[in-house]
């Protein structure tokens, strides 16, 4: 999901940065999936990590040592409450993001791809019927910001926005 969006969204991008805590349990078991997906879709995939927010700068070094296009942001309790220094790093270099976490593209990431983090519960609810009446995973709607995309020079394809459940003006 995240390669394939990402590649919709940049089709130009050729290399993609994942930024993950290392004390996160829940980080390394999905780097092979990422690894996978971006193989497929022929992109670089710069696995990152910090677990401070004094390991930032040199992850962002890195990013721009290896020609990065974009930015997956795997989200954990560390990274949630430093959000804001990573939206900022990353707005400095015009590195769009994308994250499992809508707190991302609420400060200026460029994509989300999850429910909203204030009802779950209920998003999910949601999901569950339209997949058991028939509605396939991968036709789900997403949601993205367009006022990132728009400081980013970037612009939105019509079939990513038509899944949209919603555009962050």
């Amino acid at each position: 999901m995240i390669g394939e969006l990402l590649h919709e969204f940049l089709p130009s991008v050729n290399t993609i940065a994942l930024l993950g805590n290392p004390d996160n349990p829940n980080f390394h078991p999905d780097v092979p999936d990422i690894q996978a997906a971006a193989d497929a879709l022929k992109k670089r995939l710069v696995v990152l990590t910090a677990s401070a927010e004094s390991a930032f700068e040199a992850a962002f070094a890195t990013m721009v040592r290896h020609r990065v296009g974009a930015l997956i942001i795997v989200p954990d309790p560390l990274l949630i409450s430093l959000r804001e220094q990573l939206v900022e790093l990353a707005a400095r270099r015009a590195m769009p993001k994308i994250s499992p976490s809508r707190v991302f593209s609420d400060l200026g990431g460029l994509i989300s791809y999850a429910s909203s983090v204030v009802d779950p519960s209920e998003q999910a609810g949601i999901y569950v019927g339209k997949i058991l009446k028939g509605a396939k995973p991968a036709d789900l709607p997403i949601q993205q910001s367009t006022k990132t995309a728009k400081a980013l020079g970037l612009i939105a394809p019509p079939s990513l926005l038509a899944r949209a459940d919603e555009v962050i003006e």
